[in-house]
């Protein structure tokens, strides 16, 4: 990967960039369209946002103004943890498209697997075969360009490939060092999913403070936050990466004249966290 514009193919032909902005936590409506026009301006052409976000309006805005034709972006969208179900699926996708002003969505994901009041027992199997069912449906109506899941780990991949009649093209989940959520990843890939990170730069912090890491930025003239990025990218994760600072924002898209060597790759997979929360397989968000 040597340029920002660089793609993954996803399963069914389309081209997904290999970096993407990411909007979570972003609600002034000033920050998230400024945001988004900042990182199309720094050359990102892949937006994320999601309904749980609240700022769809915003980023839609952003994205209107931001000067790049939208068959140029890949604008990303996540079904509301409210929003399960067949019928409630269709409408809250509807409602996202209205919303981000859009006649369409290049990928839309299943936010999470397991939400509250309908995970108990093994209600989420059912639950979450017929929410997939609706993005199936809304794939093949030409609504959405490409389909997926976010925070699926193992039994709930399991569960809607025997279940689909379309595979999820991409699995979103959390990635970095101290959380690597291999057997996720091979089982995601297996199933010809691209695997997008998001968090990709939780641990800046720790890594700051570590000595080995500052040596790397030394030897890399990069930042941490450049080493993380740059760090994902070589394990073929596809990093989400938010800042509202357009001078952040062009740090982060910064990561593709170097390569970390192997060596440092792997010590970089040796750091443990113990205080970042590791993904379980049953818990309802």
């Amino acid at each position: 990967m040597q340029s920002i514009t660089d793609t993954f193919t996803l399963a069914n032909g389309v081209k997904i960039p290999v970096l993407g902005y990411g909007t979570w936590q972003v609600t002034d409506p000033n920050e998230a369209t400024t945001g988004v026009k900042h990182a199309v301006k720094a050359g990102y052409r892949h937006i994320d946002t999601a309904e749980m976000y609240r700022n769809e309006e915003y980023v839609g805005k952003g994205i209107k103004e931001c000067g790049v034709p939208r068959e140029e972006l890949f604008v990303t969208s996540k079904l509301d943890n409210t929003e399960h179900g067949y019928d409630a699926a269709r409408k809250a996708i509807e409602e996202s498209l209205r919303k981000l002003d859009l006649d369409y969505l290049d990928l839309f994901l299943i936010h999470w697997p397991i939400v509250k009041e309908r995970g108990e027992g093994d209600k989420w199997k059912q639950d979450n075969i017929d929410t997939w069912r609706a993005l199936e449906d809304m794939y093949e109506e030409g609504k959405l360009k490409s389909i997926g899941i976010s925070n699926f780990t193992i039994p709930h991949i399991e569960n809607i490939m025997e279940n689909c009649r379309i595979k999820p093209m991409v699995n979103q989940i959390r990635l970095h060092p101290g959380v690597l959520q291999e057997d996720t990843v091979e089982l995601s890939r297996q199933h010809d999913m691209v695997v997008e990170a998001w968090s990709p730069l939780s641990p800046i912090k720790q890594m700051t403070a570590d000595e080995k890491i500052q040596a790397m930025t030394e030897k890399y003239g990069k930042s941490v936050a450049q080493l993380l990025l740059r760090w994902s990218l070589q394990h073929n994760f596809l990093p989400l990466t938010k800042s509202v600072h357009e001078n952040r924002i062009k740090e982060n898209a910064d990561i593709f004249d170097f390569e970390i060597t192997s060596e440092d790759m792997n010590y970089i997979d040796s750091l443990s966290y113990e205080e970042f929360e590791k993904p379980t397989d049953f818990k309802a968000r």
